[in-house]
């Protein structure tokens, strides 16, 4: 097991903040650390309780989904981790959390719109929202072709995603990645929070637009730009 242990302990660390920043109920969502010179994860098992979880009790899965170590069930979706890890080279982390009002987004099928410039500062784009899989993907290997509709969905998009490093997944719920899983974590507590102003921007005034593009840009480049100047 030592072998495994750092992202292990990754693993453990990112699931334990999820219930702490209020992104998860009882034993719902999961995150995953990998190792991509081993070409595995560890990731949360199955439906246990947050306070029963160990880095010690994370499942190590490679990224064809296979359980290479570990004693318990690895999540029910760990192959749509499996699949991003393989296709996607420049992730360390990915986290899935059925979140409030990012669920309510994305169970409406919509995408989240860029209102203001606290989305400007994390992504130029909506976060964007990809429809339902057809009803044979459903009955078939569903958890696999969740992957496939986050990445196709980003491509069809126009988007990258080491830019746009999060996703709704339509009538189920968030998805976020990073490149490590402390980032997907972030990632995931920025993609509700934004999805809540965003909901009550519209509530505020229902026609509402979307900023206009020279401040979206303006607010991302300042951040993440070649001179960005945000920050230390």
């Amino acid at each position: 097991m030592t072998n495994y242990q750092e992202i292990r302990e990754k693993a453990y660390a990112a699931n334990m903040q999820l219930p702490k920043l209020g992104l998860v109920l009882f034993t719902f969502g999961n995150a995953s650390a990998a190792d991509r010179e081993k070409k595995v994860f560890a990731i949360k098992p199955s439906g246990v309780p947050y306070e029963a979880l160990s880095a010690e009790n994370m499942v190590i899965v490679d990224f064809d989904g296979n359980t290479v170590e570990g004693d318990l069930r690895p999540s029910s979706d760990t192959k749509t981790h499996a699949v991003l890890y393989k296709h996607w080279e420049n992730i360390g982390g990915i986290v899935h959390t059925h979140s409030t009002y990012g669920t309510a987004w994305a169970q409406s099928l919509r995408p989240v719109p860029v209102y203001g410039t606290t989305h400007a500062d994390h992504t130029t784009a909506a976060i964007p929202c990809a429809p339902p899989m057809s009803d044979d993907k459903i009955k078939g290997n569903y958890e696999y072709e969740t992957g496939f509709q986050i990445i196709d969905h980003l491509k069809e998009q126009g988007l990258s995603y080491t830019d746009v490093e999060m996703i709704l997944v339509g009538n189920h719920a968030p998805f976020t990645w990073g490149k490590t899983a402390e980032k997907a974590v972030y990632n995931s507590a920025v993609v509700e929070e934004l999805a809540k102003m965003a909901f009550l921007t519209e509530q505020i005034r229902a026609d509402v637009r979307p900023m206009k593009d020279a401040l979206i840009q303006k607010h991302y480049e300042r951040k993440h730009g070649v001179d960005s100047y945000y920050g230390q």
